[in-house]
């Protein structure tokens, strides 16, 4: 029903696509995570595009948010964080770009999908990991074993750290995927009381305009929030100290 609240998560194929049994179709959800990358990708370039002295105001908001996710870096992971760089300010924007988009009348809100925010958090840990073997080898694993803990405790500790460790890409999902629904499905409720409700809707007619200000700012701050935890981790890969 189209004033049902969950019928604007539904996925629609447009190509369809079978590979060896694995629905690959080209669906809204890729359609609008497409649009998401070359959305930012067209706005760096066009705000880039000049690289004036005196920086045009699209260009500043470039060089701003180049900076503000150098600077989570820098205070997350510290100066070794920097070559990091293009794959967290990646993530930020891409994760930015889908909440945003997501909010246009017609629109579909791929973050709003477990499948999506699991795989980018996946992505995230499966690139966290490989990083902290990279560099420490094997000694990467004392991370499951704090500094300092009895050698009798760690029969405990260990299993609880790698748990803890694994259940990662779960919790930073989640986080983002949540967010992202619950507020999609009360912005559907109010909006489908405006017309119901005849004279008086008024009412939640200014409920959908205050809940639509409130999901642009957690649309940044739910990308603010997954980059931030991606630093946290990074720094553990990255600064894990000798044990």
């Amino acid at each position: 029903m189209a004033d049902n609240p969950m019928s604007q998560f539904q996925i629609e194929r447009y190509v369809e696509l079978n590979v060896y049994g694995i629905d690959a179709s080209f669906t809204n959800s890729s359609m609008f995570m497409v649009a998401a990358v070359v959305a930012v990708v067209g706005f760096l370039n066009i705000a880039m595009s000049s690289r004036s002295l005196v920086p045009t105001r699209l260009q500043s908001i470039a060089e701003l948010s180049y900076e503000f996710i150098a600077g989570m870096l820098r205070d997350n992971v510290g100066s070794e964080g920097i070559k990091y760089l293009p794959f967290v300010f990646s993530l930020f924007t891409f994760v930015l770009a889908c909440n945003v988009l997501g909010l246009l009348p017609y629109s579909f809100t791929v973050t709003s999908h477990i499948a999506v925010t699991f795989a980018l958090a996946a992505f995230v840990i499966v690139v966290v990991t490989m990083i902290g073997f990279a560099r420490h080898g094997v000694g990467y694993t004392k991370l499951f074993a704090p500094e300092g803990v009895p050698t009798v405790l760690l029969i405990l500790i260990v299993p609880i750290e790698i748990v803890s460790y694994l259940f990662r890409p779960v919790s930073l999902s989640v986080r983002l995927f949540a967010n992202m629904m619950a507020g999609h499905i009360m912005l559907k409720v109010f909006a489908g009381f405006i017309v119901s409700l005849g004279v008086f809707g008024f009412i939640p007619l200014l409920a959908t305009v205050a809940f639509t200000a409130l999901e642009v700012l957690v649309a940044f701050l739910q990308a603010f929030i997954f980059s931030v935890l991606t630093c946290i981790y990074l720094n553990d890969a990255v600064n894990m100290h000798d044990h």
